[in-house]
């Protein structure tokens, strides 16, 4: 992958990353119950990381062939199990949505972290 295209993709995933966790926060009434309830279920009530990621492709434009592999590219060493038989272009979007919402789900349990952890130490002080 091209340095400018790592990039774009950092970006958008920084992006991704922000809009999601402060729409979990709302829903769940903080960053506490958040990232109880993301751990627990990630597609699950108040979090729905499928509808999410499949929004944040659409948005990014992503949502073809080309942006599946876009996708792909920049996350070659991630592990995904196989996705279920089809035509290539079904599969490599299944591939490009499991492993943007795998990444996207543990980029905002860091984040929800930080945010706990910070409120914690600030409520102490």
């Amino acid at each position: 992958m091209d340095l400018h295209e790592r990039q774009q993709f950092h970006m958008m995933l920084e992006i991704a990353v922000a809009r999601w966790v402060e729409r979990l926060e709302q829903r769940n009434e903080g960053a506490e119950t958040a990232l109880e309830r993301l751990r627990e279920n990630p597609h699950g009530e108040g979090i729905w990381i499928d509808r999410y990621v499949e929004a944040l492709i659409e948005d990014f434009l992503l949502n073809n062939t080309d942006g599946s592999a876009f996708i792909l590219r920049a996350l070659p060493t991630r592990t995904l199990s196989p996705p279920p038989a089809g035509t290539v272009e079904s599969m490599l979007s299944a591939m490009a949505h499991a492993a943007l919402g795998e990444l996207l789900r543990k980029k905002a349990e860091e984040q929800l972290e930080h945010t706990v952890n910070f409120q914690a130490l600030h409520s102490m002080a």
